[in-house]
């Protein structure tokens, strides 16, 4: 498998738990939906994945790597290797342009490919936009960047957390054919946090968050 979370717990401050006791698997090239009621921990679970923040109990396993026995140094190579994330805010660099915000990302893991990002820019419809900045962008142009960067780096793991909740109903549309297109072409395994049920159809699987547990 190519995540696996097993029997994780997480408290926040003050001692609320969150995740009580999480168990999911994910293969290589699999899409899995991750849906629960606003403040269910779908976001903190997806932040565990990344290796954004830890886990009180149980274990994470990313590629073979537990997270658990990993400093500061060794989650951060992780994620330029492993894995990358689109989140609801773009977080695009302001101060580059399409391209280079399309590159960043890969130059840093040390696999940018000149190539492959002209693919993605192509695919993604911004092979007429690579000269301008993101304050010229739609909202959905602007997600399309955002997603074009995190592939750009070749991943093995695509973790989005409610990648089209900024967008209207047709740039949302659009953002997710394209992502989801980009993951089956790719072989990309996809994590993704959403509340729509509409959206959890369209993949291979879904897993429900409530009280602390999937259900």
């Amino acid at each position: 498998m190519l995540l696996t979370i097993d029997h994780v717990q997480k408290t926040y401050p003050g001692g609320r738990p969150v995740l009580k006791d999480v168990s999911l698997v994910l293969d290589h090239g699999q899409t899995l939906a991750l849906t629960g009621e606003s403040g269910s921990g779908k976001s903190t679970l997806l932040h565990l994945a990344a290796a954004l923040d830890g886990f009180d109990g149980g274990e994470i396993t990313l590629d073979g790597t537990p997270l658990s026995g990993l400093q500061d140094a060794g989650r951060a190579a992780l994620r330029r290797q492993t894995l990358s994330l689109v989140f609801q805010q773009f977080n695009l660099i302001p101060s580059l342009t399409v391209a280079q915000n399309l590159s960043i990302h890969a130059q840093i893991a040390g696999r940018h490919d000149p190539e492959w990002e002209a693919h993605l820019a192509q695919h993604l419809g911004l092979g007429d936009l690579l000269d301008r900045f993101p304050e010229n962008l739609s909202g959905g142009q602007q997600q399309r960047v955002a997603i074009g960067r995190a592939m750009a780096t070749r991943p093995a793991l695509l973790l989005a957390d409610e990648p089209t909740g900024n967008l209207d109903e047709t740039a949302s549309a659009t953002v997710l054919d394209l992502m989801l297109g980009l993951v089956a072409d790719t072989g990309t395994a996809l994590l993704l946090v959403t509340h729509s049920l509409d959206i959890a159809a369209r993949l291979d699987r879904r897993a429900h968050l409530s009280g602390g547990q999937v259900t």
